[in-house]
Protein backbone atom coordinates (compact mmCIF):
# COMPACT_ATOMS: atom_id res chain seq x y z
CA UNK A 1 0.00 0.00 0.00
CA UNK A 2 1.00 3.34 -0.78
CA UNK A 3 1.21 6.05 1.81
CA UNK A 4 -1.37 8.44 0.27
CA UNK A 5 -3.38 5.22 0.28
CA UNK A 6 -2.67 4.66 4.08
CA UNK A 7 -3.84 7.95 4.88
CA UNK A 8 -6.77 7.79 2.92
CA UNK A 9 -8.01 4.64 4.05
CA UNK A 10 -7.64 6.08 7.67
CA UNK A 11 -9.67 8.76 6.84
CA UNK A 12 -12.49 7.07 5.27
CA UNK A 13 -12.80 4.82 8.33
CA UNK A 14 -13.14 7.58 10.91
CA UNK A 15 -15.68 9.78 8.50
CA UNK A 16 -17.92 6.23 8.50
CA UNK A 17 -17.45 5.23 12.29
CA UNK A 18 -18.08 9.29 13.07
CA UNK A 19 -21.35 8.90 11.17
CA UNK A 20 -22.94 6.04 13.29
CA UNK A 21 -25.03 6.72 16.16
CA UNK A 22 -24.46 4.15 19.04
CA UNK A 23 -28.34 3.63 18.78
CA UNK A 24 -28.22 2.07 15.36
CA UNK A 25 -26.21 -1.07 16.61
CA UNK A 26 -27.74 -1.20 19.59
CA UNK A 27 -25.13 0.45 21.77
CA UNK A 28 -26.17 2.72 24.89
CA UNK A 29 -25.53 6.45 23.84
CA UNK A 30 -24.14 7.12 27.16
CA UNK A 31 -23.93 10.61 28.93
CA UNK A 32 -20.88 11.34 28.46
CA UNK A 33 -20.14 10.03 24.64
CA UNK A 34 -18.00 13.35 23.72
CA UNK A 35 -17.19 12.14 19.92
CA UNK A 36 -19.82 11.71 17.09
CA UNK A 37 -20.58 8.32 16.02
CA UNK A 38 -19.04 5.09 17.76
CA UNK A 39 -15.71 5.23 19.18
CA UNK A 40 -12.91 3.34 18.20
CA UNK A 41 -12.54 0.58 20.67
CA UNK A 42 -16.20 -0.01 19.71
CA UNK A 43 -15.83 -0.66 16.11
CA UNK A 44 -12.47 -3.14 17.04
CA UNK A 45 -14.46 -4.93 18.99
CA UNK A 46 -17.34 -5.39 16.43
CA UNK A 47 -14.92 -6.31 13.78
CA UNK A 48 -12.76 -8.37 16.12
CA UNK A 49 -9.32 -6.38 16.11
CA UNK A 50 -7.30 -5.34 18.89
CA UNK A 51 -8.22 -1.62 19.54
CA UNK A 52 -4.40 -0.95 19.08
CA UNK A 53 -4.65 -2.37 15.44
CA UNK A 54 -7.64 -0.48 14.57
CA UNK A 55 -6.14 2.54 15.80
CA UNK A 56 -3.05 2.29 13.96
CA UNK A 57 -5.33 1.90 10.84
CA UNK A 58 -7.17 5.22 11.15
CA UNK A 59 -3.94 7.21 11.51
CA UNK A 60 -2.79 5.52 8.59
CA UNK A 61 -0.68 3.14 9.58
CA UNK A 62 -0.26 -0.40 10.67
CA UNK A 63 -0.04 -3.42 8.46
CA UNK A 64 -2.23 -3.94 5.64
CA UNK A 65 -5.48 -5.53 6.61
CA UNK A 66 -6.35 -8.58 5.06
CA UNK A 67 -9.40 -9.43 2.98
CA UNK A 68 -11.14 -10.94 6.60
CA UNK A 69 -10.50 -7.96 8.84
CA UNK A 70 -11.58 -5.15 5.41
CA UNK A 71 -15.26 -7.79 5.37
CA UNK A 72 -15.65 -7.38 9.68
CA UNK A 73 -14.67 -3.67 9.44
CA UNK A 74 -17.34 -3.05 6.32
CA UNK A 75 -20.19 -5.07 8.59
CA UNK A 76 -18.91 -3.06 11.69
CA UNK A 77 -19.33 -0.17 10.08
CA UNK A 78 -22.53 -1.01 8.08
CA UNK A 79 -21.68 0.11 4.98
CA UNK A 80 -23.42 -0.07 1.80
CA UNK A 81 -21.60 -2.41 -1.44
CA UNK A 82 -20.13 0.88 -2.87
CA UNK A 83 -18.53 1.68 0.10
CA UNK A 84 -17.31 -1.81 1.36
CA UNK A 85 -15.93 -2.04 -2.82
CA UNK A 86 -14.17 1.08 -2.33
CA UNK A 87 -12.29 0.12 0.97
CA UNK A 88 -10.95 -2.94 -0.35
CA UNK A 89 -9.55 -0.41 -3.51
CA UNK A 90 -7.89 1.42 -0.83
CA UNK A 91 -6.50 -1.60 0.88
CA UNK A 92 -5.43 -2.86 -2.09
CA UNK A 93 -7.14 -6.24 -1.90
CA UNK A 94 -9.04 -7.49 -4.76
CA UNK A 95 -13.00 -7.18 -3.75
CA UNK A 96 -13.60 -10.79 -3.11
CA UNK A 97 -16.81 -12.72 -5.42
CA UNK A 98 -20.04 -12.57 -3.43
CA UNK A 99 -20.65 -15.66 -1.67
CA UNK A 100 -17.40 -16.23 -0.30
CA UNK A 101 -16.82 -15.88 3.70
CA UNK A 102 -16.20 -12.01 2.97
CA UNK A 103 -19.23 -11.15 1.08
CA UNK A 104 -20.91 -7.62 1.70
CA UNK A 105 -23.67 -8.26 4.22
CA UNK A 106 -26.56 -5.82 3.34
CA UNK A 107 -26.56 -3.06 6.47
CA UNK A 108 -30.13 -3.87 6.89
CA UNK A 109 -29.89 -7.43 7.20
CA UNK A 110 -27.15 -6.50 10.02
CA UNK A 111 -29.45 -4.35 11.98
CA UNK A 112 -32.19 -6.79 12.35
CA UNK A 113 -29.51 -9.14 13.33
CA UNK A 114 -28.33 -6.61 16.26
CA UNK A 115 -32.04 -6.55 16.72
CA UNK A 116 -32.18 -10.34 17.77
CA UNK A 117 -30.11 -9.90 20.60
CA UNK A 118 -31.74 -12.85 22.46
CA UNK A 119 -32.57 -14.95 19.87
CA UNK A 120 -30.14 -17.35 18.17
CA UNK A 121 -29.65 -15.73 14.82
CA UNK A 122 -26.67 -15.53 11.85
CA UNK A 123 -26.58 -14.17 8.00
CA UNK A 124 -25.39 -17.07 5.80
CA UNK A 125 -25.08 -16.89 1.96
CA UNK A 126 -27.32 -19.70 -0.41
CA UNK A 127 -24.45 -21.72 -0.65
CA UNK A 128 -24.30 -21.83 3.36
CA UNK A 129 -21.35 -20.14 4.39
CA UNK A 130 -22.34 -17.97 7.82
CA UNK A 131 -20.69 -14.63 6.95
CA UNK A 132 -21.51 -13.53 10.87
CA UNK A 133 -23.46 -14.46 13.88
CA UNK A 134 -24.78 -13.10 16.98
CA UNK A 135 -23.44 -14.33 20.99
CA UNK A 136 -26.50 -16.73 21.16
CA UNK A 137 -26.16 -18.36 17.52
CA UNK A 138 -22.74 -18.87 18.28
CA UNK A 139 -23.69 -20.30 22.02
CA UNK A 140 -26.07 -22.81 20.55
CA UNK A 141 -24.73 -23.51 17.10
CA UNK A 142 -20.56 -22.83 17.82
CA UNK A 143 -18.62 -20.43 15.53
CA UNK A 144 -19.31 -21.14 11.51
CA UNK A 145 -17.67 -17.93 10.88
CA UNK A 146 -14.01 -18.83 10.88
CA UNK A 147 -13.74 -21.30 7.75
CA UNK A 148 -12.18 -20.35 4.68
CA UNK A 149 -11.95 -22.10 1.12
CA UNK A 150 -14.38 -24.28 0.44
CA UNK A 151 -14.86 -25.23 3.87
CA UNK A 152 -16.55 -21.87 4.57
CA UNK A 153 -19.92 -23.63 3.49
CA UNK A 154 -21.29 -25.72 5.55
CA UNK A 155 -22.69 -27.54 2.82
CA UNK A 156 -19.13 -28.95 1.86
CA UNK A 157 -18.28 -29.51 5.34
CA UNK A 158 -21.13 -32.11 5.74
CA UNK A 159 -20.41 -34.27 3.05
CA UNK A 160 -16.68 -34.32 3.62
CA UNK A 161 -16.17 -33.34 7.35
CA UNK A 162 -17.86 -36.19 9.72
CA UNK A 163 -17.18 -34.17 12.49
CA UNK A 164 -19.86 -31.58 11.06
CA UNK A 165 -22.68 -33.97 11.93
CA UNK A 166 -22.06 -34.36 15.12
CA UNK A 167 -24.35 -30.80 15.24
CA UNK A 168 -27.30 -33.52 14.53
CA UNK A 169 -28.50 -36.66 16.27
CA UNK A 170 -27.85 -39.53 13.73
CA UNK A 171 -30.91 -40.52 13.00
CA UNK A 172 -31.43 -36.99 11.47
CA UNK A 173 -28.44 -37.05 8.79
CA UNK A 174 -30.11 -39.11 6.26
CA UNK A 175 -32.82 -36.39 5.89
CA UNK A 176 -30.66 -33.33 6.56
CA UNK A 177 -28.43 -34.84 3.54
CA UNK A 178 -31.40 -34.60 1.16
CA UNK A 179 -32.65 -31.20 2.45
CA UNK A 180 -28.77 -30.27 1.67
CA UNK A 181 -28.80 -31.32 -1.67
CA UNK A 182 -31.75 -30.22 -3.07
CA UNK A 183 -31.58 -26.50 -1.29
CA UNK A 184 -28.16 -26.70 -3.26
CA UNK A 185 -29.33 -27.01 -6.64
CA UNK A 186 -32.12 -24.25 -5.92
CA UNK A 187 -29.22 -22.43 -5.56
CA UNK A 188 -27.16 -23.08 -8.30
CA UNK A 189 -30.50 -22.65 -10.15
CA UNK A 190 -30.81 -18.97 -8.85
CA UNK A 191 -27.50 -17.67 -10.01
CA UNK A 192 -26.49 -16.68 -13.71
CA UNK A 193 -24.52 -18.29 -16.18
CA UNK A 194 -21.12 -16.61 -15.30
CA UNK A 195 -21.12 -17.92 -11.64
CA UNK A 196 -18.59 -20.25 -11.13
CA UNK A 197 -18.75 -20.89 -7.22
CA UNK A 198 -21.88 -23.29 -7.16
CA UNK A 199 -20.62 -25.16 -10.04
CA UNK A 200 -17.21 -25.52 -8.64
CA UNK A 201 -18.90 -26.30 -5.02
CA UNK A 202 -20.60 -29.13 -7.16
CA UNK A 203 -18.28 -30.60 -8.98
CA UNK A 204 -16.16 -30.90 -5.67
CA UNK A 205 -18.54 -32.69 -3.87
CA UNK A 206 -19.91 -35.11 -6.77
CA UNK A 207 -15.76 -35.93 -6.76
CA UNK A 208 -15.43 -36.21 -2.89
CA UNK A 209 -18.73 -37.85 -1.39
CA UNK A 210 -20.44 -40.79 -2.75
CA UNK A 211 -23.36 -39.87 -0.69
CA UNK A 212 -23.63 -36.55 -2.12
CA UNK A 213 -23.81 -37.90 -5.79
CA UNK A 214 -25.88 -40.33 -5.00
CA UNK A 215 -28.20 -37.50 -3.79
CA UNK A 216 -27.77 -35.37 -6.47
CA UNK A 217 -28.74 -38.21 -9.08
CA UNK A 218 -32.21 -37.50 -7.34
CA UNK A 219 -32.69 -34.49 -8.75
CA UNK A 220 -34.91 -32.85 -5.67
CA UNK A 221 -35.05 -28.95 -5.74
CA UNK A 222 -36.18 -27.10 -2.43
CA UNK A 223 -35.54 -24.32 -1.19
CA UNK A 224 -34.64 -24.63 2.79
CA UNK A 225 -37.62 -21.61 4.46
CA UNK A 226 -39.23 -22.57 7.39
CA UNK A 227 -37.66 -26.42 9.19
CA UNK A 228 -37.60 -27.94 12.51
CA UNK A 229 -34.73 -29.13 13.96
CA UNK A 230 -33.37 -30.88 16.36
CA UNK A 231 -29.57 -29.85 16.93
CA UNK A 232 -27.06 -31.52 19.51
CA UNK A 233 -25.67 -29.05 22.45
CA UNK A 234 -22.73 -30.10 24.55
CA UNK A 235 -24.11 -28.55 27.93
CA UNK A 236 -28.05 -28.28 27.06
CA UNK A 237 -28.90 -31.64 24.89
CA UNK A 238 -31.17 -32.09 22.56
CA UNK A 239 -32.66 -28.85 21.42
CA UNK A 240 -35.53 -28.92 19.14
CA UNK A 241 -36.13 -25.31 17.56
CA UNK A 242 -37.71 -24.02 14.23
CA UNK A 243 -35.44 -22.41 11.57
CA UNK A 244 -37.18 -19.22 10.10
CA UNK A 245 -35.64 -17.47 7.03
CA UNK A 246 -35.55 -14.04 5.80
CA UNK A 247 -33.73 -14.01 2.20
CA UNK A 248 -32.40 -10.83 0.31
CA UNK A 249 -33.91 -9.72 -2.38
CA UNK A 250 -31.96 -11.48 -4.64
CA UNK A 251 -31.77 -14.81 -3.10
CA UNK A 252 -28.27 -15.19 -2.28
CA UNK A 253 -28.18 -14.13 1.88
CA UNK A 254 -30.97 -15.05 4.16
CA UNK A 255 -31.00 -14.67 7.77
CA UNK A 256 -31.41 -17.44 9.49
CA UNK A 257 -32.98 -17.19 13.42
CA UNK A 258 -33.92 -20.19 16.19
CA UNK A 259 -36.85 -20.07 18.03
CA UNK A 260 -37.82 -22.86 19.99
CA UNK A 261 -40.22 -25.68 18.85
CA UNK A 262 -43.58 -25.64 20.63
CA UNK A 263 -44.72 -28.44 22.86
CA UNK A 264 -40.61 -29.09 23.57
CA UNK A 265 -38.80 -27.49 26.77
CA UNK A 266 -36.09 -25.93 24.78
CA UNK A 267 -37.64 -22.40 25.62
CA UNK A 268 -36.31 -22.82 29.08
CA UNK A 269 -33.13 -24.23 26.98
CA UNK A 270 -32.81 -21.44 24.60
CA UNK A 271 -32.76 -18.97 27.96
CA UNK A 272 -30.07 -21.08 29.42
CA UNK A 273 -27.94 -19.88 26.50
CA UNK A 274 -26.98 -16.34 28.00
CA UNK A 275 -25.95 -17.73 30.89
CA UNK A 276 -23.77 -20.92 29.30
CA UNK A 277 -21.84 -18.77 26.87
CA UNK A 278 -20.00 -19.47 23.86
CA UNK A 279 -20.12 -22.93 22.91
CA UNK A 280 -16.54 -24.60 22.07
CA UNK A 281 -15.74 -26.35 18.74
CA UNK A 282 -13.19 -27.61 17.19
CA UNK A 283 -10.31 -24.94 15.71
CA UNK A 284 -10.94 -24.47 12.10
CA UNK A 285 -8.04 -24.62 9.96
CA UNK A 286 -7.29 -23.35 6.57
Amino acid sequence: MSPAKYTELGAFLRSRRERIRPADIGLPTGLRRRVPGLRREEVAQLAGASVDYYNELERGAGSQPSEQMIAALARALRLTADERDYLFHLADRPVPVQGGAASHVHPGMLDLLDRLASTPAQVMTDLHVTLVQNPAAVALIGDQTGFRGPRASFVHRWFTEPDARRLYPEADHEAQSRSFVADLRAAAARRDARDTEAPSMIQSLLGTSSEFASLWADHDVAVRRNDRKRLNHPVLGLVEVNCLNLFSEDGRQRLLWFTPATGTDSSGLLDLLAVIGTQEVAEPTP
